[in-house]
């Protein structure tokens, strides 16, 4: 199920996108960013829904999915 960010408070979503960022130890190339900045540059990608925040019922957690990775494991209709 996909969650749309508009639905979650600013703060949830920071939350989510924080604990996505360090649980998958996210690498973001030679510079070091800190997580308010790797936050920052994934945050857009969401609002701008690229990137879905996806809520999976069997492990009761929310990942992260590129839209087109989505659709791709999504059954068609």
């Amino acid at each position: 199920m996909v969650i749309p960010p508009q639905r979650l408070t600013s703060e949830v979503l920071r939350n989510l996108l924080e604990s996505f960022i360090i649980r998958e130890g996210t690498d973001y190339g030679e510079q070091e960013l800190s997580l308010a900045e790797k936050v920052d540059n994934l945050r857009p990608l969401v609002e701008q829904g690229s990137v879905l925040l996806v809520y999976d019922e069997a492990t009761s957690s929310v990942n992260l999915m590129s839209k087109e990775a989505f659709e791709k494991q999504s059954p068609a209709d």
